[in-house]
């Protein structure tokens, strides 16, 4: 097929093909079927802590049904045969408005996790935000990337001089910008996994930016150091009013877990206090509810990247945000983990395109799973769009390939819908193109 097609015919033409010799995609091409597959596939932890939302999940619902109440209204007699998906977000044009929203854990879905996620990404030209959950060093990621587009999430810890070497190291890894997910200062109430009794970071899973990092691994020494200065040295102590439980299969292996996830040998991590300490270190320090609008200038201080805040949903705190000195703004629910009830990211967008106005761009993640849902964002005001649990769903059943093959459906399914209701270009996407249905 001639490069002129597009992105959507190129690959329907790759599915058709192999089809002739009975090769069918590697992972279902639409969302529902392909969450579905994947319960099958995953562990029941892995699969709640990816799919479960805040209580009773009435956010996470809401970010789908909001998409239900727009309908495109398509044009005819235009000339579509060439179309471009580019757009320009922060001075680099990328090839479509999608980027990878970052996922924590992903060792849970897939060995290679972010690693795989990351060349899947570079692969299609597709911007990645590393996850600060990340299962892999966001250096092994960039790395694997080449040149390809990557920014960084940002969760702000109580410690400034972690914040400040994690944003350090997003710069020496040729990360574009950082993503300051402000809406998890605490972790919302999330049912799936409680009932499970299961919190991957308690276990050791998606801690790899903080064992990596110097700063973290030093606040890790001096826990060790605190807690064997502060060990009682005769009977009756503290220790013996602290009785510790006695050891289950699952303790054991928890604790194994954590062995692999501190770097060097796992033999000698075994009898090293430093992992569960590690652990322990980052339950302390994980996230700060104390941050307020003034931190802002100590982190601009402090990067040249740009600054985009993740999380906004109020007009109000979008105006800010740019007053304050910010390049840019998301639009989220956390993918409707943290807050239940909340307003649907998509239903808040509008309202925060107005007041942002042409000051910066503003993008959406939470509830997009298809191509159409990319030009329905992108159409209200969206710069651009992060998709999250859909490619995890890939990741879990086909690694870097699935995580490709989902990407790329989303990319063409844009494509050809752009085409399809008259449209050649991405600037050419308004709210006219839209009616409200419900």
């Amino acid at each position: 097929m001639d490069s002129a097609a597009g992105t959507g015919r190129r690959r329907q033409n790759e599915v058709y093909r192999a089809g002739v010799y009975g090769r069918s995609p590697l992972v279902p091409t639409t969302a529902r079927p392909l969450q579905r597959r994947a319960r099958r596939r995953l562990t029941a932890r892995a699969y709640a802590y990816v799919a479960g939302g805040a209580g009773e999940e009435h956010t996470q619902r809401a970010n789908r049904t909001a998409f239900d109440r727009w309908a495109v209204v398509p044009r005819v007699l235009r000339d579509v045969s060439a179309r471009d998906t580019s757009v320009e977000l922060l001075g680099r044009r990328i090839p479509a408005p999608l980027l990878l929203g970052p996922v924590g854990a992903l060792e849970l879905v897939h060995r290679e996790a972010d690693l795989a996620v990351a060349r899947a990404a570079a692969s299609l030209g597709v911007p990645f935000v590393f996850s600060n959950q990340a299962s892999v060093p966001m250096e092994t990621c960039a790395q694997a990337m080449g040149d390809a587009p990557r920014w960084f999430q940002l969760y702000w810890s109580t410690s400034d001089d972690l914040v400040e070497s994690l944003v350090h190291r997003a710069e020496a890894a040729g990360c574009e910008a950082l993503v300051v997910t402000l809406d998890t200062t605490m972790l919302g109430w999330r049912p799936r996994d409680l009932d499970l009794g299961h919190l991957p970071f308690a276990l050791g899973k998606g801690i790899a930016q903080y064992t990596s990092d110097p700063v973290f691994r030093r606040l890790v020494e001096q826990r060790v150091a605190a807690a064997g200065d502060a060990a009682p040295t005769q009977a009756g102590g503290a220790a013996g009013r602290d009785r510790q439980p006695r050891p289950t299969l699952a303790a054991v292996l928890a604790m194994v877990g954590m062995a692999r996830a501190w770097p060097g040998p796992l033999r000698e991590n075994l009898r090293s206090p430093l992992p569960r300490a590690g652990v322990e270190t980052f339950q302390a320090i994980y996230s700060r509810p104390s941050i307020t609008w003034a931190d802002l200038a100590w982190l601009r201080a402090r990067t040249r990247l740009p600054i985009l805040l993740k999380g906004v949903l109020h007009p109000d705190d979008a105006r800010r945000a740019l007053d304050e000195g910010v390049d840019g703004v998301v639009v989220s629910t956390h993918g409707g983990r943290q807050v239940d009830r909340s307003i649907s990211a998509l239903d808040a967008l509008p309202d925060v395109v107005a007041a942002v106005g042409d000051r910066a761009p503003v993008l959406l993640d939470s509830g997009i799973r298809s191509g159409a849902d990319v030009l329905v964002a992108v159409a209200l005001g969206a710069r651009a769009v992060l998709l999250g649990r859909p490619y995890a769903w890939g990741l879990g059943l086909g690694g870097e390939a699935g995580v490709r093959q989902v990407v790329s459906d989303v990319l063409g399914e844009f494509d050809l819908s752009l085409g399809l209701t008259g449209h050649t270009s991405v600037a050419e996407l308004t709210p006219e193109v839209l009616r409200r249905v419900g």
